[in-house]
């Protein structure tokens, strides 16, 4: 049984579409998932709790008190219960009130608590799926990694014909089995992943570095060890760490030695992503001692610095996958496209600074991804979670000799 021993919430707010529910229920629980309904009070006018209950096996829960012997519902305890929460139909309501974090029923409760992978699929009429609040609201859900299966087109309950329609359960179902799936497509990979800035010493108190934080890097490990690599992070000076302990991180300071590093490991990898923002200089001779601010003039002479990510694609072998970003301000596309090629990468993601809410220091990202076989993957704004997800999927498509 493919999803054998997953815990998994199905919450239904109050659409037409709910009716459909049963059948994915079903599916759910003949692929062995354990399975625990919760109803929004407005679901209980389209599908009826007795039958959601017999099939799941589970009492449906609505309220956060709900029988004789007042016995509370814990919602924090049941959010962390699950492997994955399921919102499904999801009515513009109630995206409204996820979107904005506004928590008036049980299932709402549980969703602001859920410490698992969110999904999400609307359904509602064209013109309520069409509007721009709506269409607002969703994307901001993926700005904070909630994963969308999004609503296709067909006939509506209103007779209208257009996009709203809930996918057929068939569908997610299909969408919960890959989701699971891809936990594991990464077992027994090596991953390589740089992070963060480096900081570049011009004297015992100052350097030149830049307003990398690591986050889009540390997101990538997260990601990669997730779905069952081994992971070594390579991580410049900053405050913050992966939260996973498998992934074995090796801080560094300044560029070279961000440059042994990663060519200590380059060998044995699989895989390789260079996420760092590296400095591009750095000081030729630093002061032995702070320099003083009452000196008449001061001039730093700078050199380069070793150019990591030219070099991994001299040494890069057949089997070997390897990405790099590139922060541009200017001629974005020209430039990424260019980088691509003449460092022999495998794929270059893109962000701008001139983009709001993405780049450093933000926790969402927006991005574009270039592939050497010729595809271009423009991303909306979202958390850089999601945007890591998304650039693992596409590392996984590339193939290798």
């Amino acid at each position: 049984m493919p999803l054998a021993g997953k815990n998994i919430i199905l919450g239904i707010s109050g659409g037409i579409a709910a009716y459909k529910m049963p059948l994915l229920v079903r599916l759910l629980k003949k692929a062995g998932a354990n399975i625990q309904v919760i109803m929004t009070p407005a679901a209980h006018d389209f599908v009826t709790p007795v039958t959601l209950a017999t099939l799941s096996g589970r009492p449906v829960l609505t309220d956060f008190i709900q029988n004789k012997e007042g016995l509370w519902h814990n919602h924090v305890a049941l959010a962390q219960w699950a492997d994955l929460m399921l919102l499904a139909p999801v009515t513009a309501n109630t995206l409204a009130k996820m979107a904005h974090g506004q928590a008036d029923n049980f299932l709402l409760a549980v969703y602001m608590s859920a410490k698992s992978p969110v999904m999400v699929a609307p359904a509602m009429d064209v013109d309520m799926y069409a509007h721009p609040a709506t269409r607002q609201n969703l994307q901001q859900l993926q700005a904070y990694g909630i994963h969308l299966i999004p609503a296709t087109k067909g006939e509506l309950a209103s007779g209208l014909t257009g996009y709203g329609r809930l996918e057929e359960p068939e569908n997610i179902y299909k969408h919960i089995l890959d989701f699971f799936k891809q936990k594991n497509s990464l077992s027994g990979k090596k991953v390589l992943i740089t992070a963060g800035p480096t900081y570049e010493a011009i004297d015992p108190v100052r350097f030149i570095g830049n307003h990398s934080s690591g986050k889009m890097g540390i997101a990538l490990a997260e990601e990669a060890a997730k779905r069952g690599a081994s992971v070594v992070l390579v991580l410049g000076p900053t405050h913050l760490r992966p939260a996973n302990p498998d992934i074995k991180v090796l801080p560094v300071t300044n560029a070279e030695e961000m440059f042994a590093g990663v060519t200590e490991h380059f060998g044995t990898a699989d895989m390789a992503v260079m996420a760092a923002a590296v400095a591009d200089f750095t000081p030729e001779k630093p002061a032995e001692h702070k320099i003083k601010k009452g000196q008449a003039s001061l001039s730093i002479p700078l050199k380069p610095t070793k150019d990591i990510l030219a070099y991994l694609g001299t040494q890069k072998k057949r089997h070997q996958i390897l990405a790099g970003f590139a922060m541009e301000t200017e001629n974005e596309t020209e430039n990424a496209l260019a980088k691509l090629k003449r460092k022999n990468l495998d794929l270059i993601v893109l962000n701008s600074l001139r983009e709001p809410q993405a780049g450093f220091k933000h926790d969402t990202n927006k991005v574009t991804i270039f592939v050497k076989d010729g595809r271009q993957i423009d991303l909306p704004l979202k958390s850089k979670k999601a945007v890591a997800e998304d650039i693992w999927s596409v590392m996984e498509s590339l193939k290798t000799d």
